[in-house]
């Protein structure tokens, strides 16, 4: 429809008419095949993660500059992007969002452009930044202009990196150098059959190496969320997604120099009932196994822990909690999975986790029942020893608060690694019940009492029994809380019960700590 733009009311007319263009760029029949696929479009969803009436545009009458392949017949309004800022709970995030409609989501240097102002936007005011993908990579009629967006893109996530919480939301594909941004980001949520992220997809596997593999298979979300640890959220649909990432947006400050959201909570700084059930927690027998949940669970306030990438490494939890109001960082071993060992793929997540702490002044709290590093050859030979010493790495390097709690087993170099005192734990407590020494009592006495042992069994004695007594000795006089507790790398033997207030009372005293490290560009982590 034309206006006569010569008048006022002619051009308030045609705005309002390029402003219905923008938010339909592709019709309302584009709306309703996304509808069908069960997916929210890229504005619904913007609306779905802001606060209601908060959303500010970027450009959205911005249409791409292409004349390849007769693009320049079709340019519809805001080139398959709807980009700008609002607020989550009332404080303020910027947001971007693919339209898989236009083009099918697909990146384009006039998008791209819109996503780093975005980028920019966050940097500058100091606030989180939401990326909601569903498109298809780079956009092949543009050739190298839509890719060299993309080094644009992963740069911005680079420099935001530790600065301004990044988050990405998969809602549909995100393939080839669209797949990389995500991996640079803080947090992946992910939506189950409807997500999909790999670098190289079905078909381009089966002209080059002949193997047949499905999306799902290949880069679904479960696939992701359990295998890959790619993505921190397996969320069962969009609204379970974005729900979890306005929640996890609520423990996060805005930046690296503001605080968490603090909330009202008083805490009882006494012992009460429930904190009584774990003096009975831990089992009799070393090797049975306990969940380390139900501490976790006791200490935090109103027993909400948000847990980060729960199907990835079960053997370590990682997420998020409050305590008397504040945001905590929560580390513990799960020995209700491959006994609480550290594996590569625990180390890397538990490192991870602790760095990113550590840039956003979250302190960490870390739960130890650790009997080692897993071992065997497979471990060995994928590297181990390198890929595990981030996490050693990463405690070494943290300057937050740091409490550390033995519950059980604490044997070896994973004793050094989850957060001990030498490490630089601030407050290092051990319950009654703990065992910290350079390896459990089996593996000491085979070594410590090989010849006694052989002896006996030449003797026609009895080894078992004589094996039974040398296990009692070794536990009573080094697999214990107190030898450590008597050279000062335990603060403090608590009672199970005790925990809780202990962690409060350590917090409110190292609420105010300073600490720095040697001035350096940067340290060399073993990637």
């Amino acid at each position: 429809m034309s206006h006569d733009l010569t008048t006022t009311a002619g051009k308030i007319a045609d705005f309002r008419d390029r402003q219905a263009r923008a938010e339909q760029p592709s019709g309302p029949e584009a709306i309703e095949k996304q509808h069908a696929r069960g997916k929210n479009t890229a504005r619904e969803r913007i609306d779905m993660l802001l606060d209601e009436g908060s959303f500010v545009e970027f450009d959205a009458l911005a249409v791409h500059r292409s004349t390849a392949f007769g693009m320049e017949k079709k340019k519809p309004l805001g080139d398959g992007l709807v980009s700008g800022y609002g607020t989550v709970d009332g404080r303020p995030v910027a947001v971007y969002s693919q339209d898989f409609s236009v083009y099918g989501g697909s990146l384009s240097q006039v998008n791209g452009e819109k996503i780093v102002k975005v980028q920019e936007f966050a940097l500058r005011n100091g606030c989180p930044v939401v990326g909601i993908l569903d498109g298809g990579g780079a956009r092949i009629q543009e050739g190298v202009a839509s890719l060299a967006m993309f080094a644009d893109i992963f740069r911005n996530n680079v420099h935001a990196s530790g600065v301004v919480p990044q988050i990405s939301l998969i809602m549909g594909p995100s393939a080839g150098g669209a797949a990389y941004s995500p991996a640079l980001t803080d947090y992946v949520v992910m939506v189950d059959k409807t997500s999909h992220m790999f670098i190289t997809g079905p078909d381009v596997i089966k002209t080059v190496t002949g193997e047949d593999v499905d999306m799902e298979t290949l880069g679904g979300a479960r696939q992701h969320n359990a295998t890959t640890g790619t993505s921190t959220y397996l969320a069962s649909d969009e609204a379970d997604a974005i729900e979890f990432v306005r929640e996890l947006l609520d423990f996060l400050p805005s930046n690296n120099l503001a605080e968490a959201p603090v909330l009202d909570h008083q805490q009882e700084v006494e012992v009460d009932d429930d904190d009584l059930a774990l003096d009975t927690l831990i089992p009799d027998s070393a090797n049975q196994p306990y969940d380390m949940r139900k501490v976790v669970e006791q200490i935090v306030d109103d027993g909400h822990f948000l847990e980060m990438q729960a199907l990835y490494a079960p053997n370590v939890m990682i997420g998020y909690g409050r305590i008397e109001g504040h945001t905590v960082g929560i580390v513990a071993n799960q020995p209700m999975q491959f006994a609480g060992t550290l594996d590569i793929s625990a180390s890397e997540k538990a490192a991870r986790f602790v760095r990113h702490c550590d840039a956003f002044n979250i302190p960490i709290i870390t739960l130890v029942d650790v009997p080692g590093f897993l071992p065997g050859k497979d471990q060995e030979f994928q590297g181990i020893i390198r890929r595990g010493a981030k996490l050693l790495y990463a405690y070494a390097e943290a300057t937050v608060p740091k409490l550390t709690v033995i519950t059980r087993k604490a044997y070896g170099g994973a004793y050094i690694v989850m957060g001990s005192k030498k490490l630089g734990a601030d407050l290092n407590l051990a319950w009654p019940t703990a065992q910290i020494g350079v390896m459990g009592a089996q593996g000491a006495v085979n070594i410590l009492y090989r010849r006694e042992l052989a002896a006996v069994a030449d003797a026609g004695g009895d080894v078992e029994a004589k094996r039974a007594e040398v296990i009692r000795q070794y536990e009573e006089e080094l697999l214990n809380p107190y030898q450590a507790a008597q050279l000062g790398y335990v603060d403090a033997v608590i009672a199970p019960s005790d925990t809780r207030v202990q962690i409060i009372k350590g917090l409110r005293a190292l609420r105010d700590k300073r600490a720095s490290l040697p001035a350096k560009k940067h340290g060399n982590i073993p990637l």
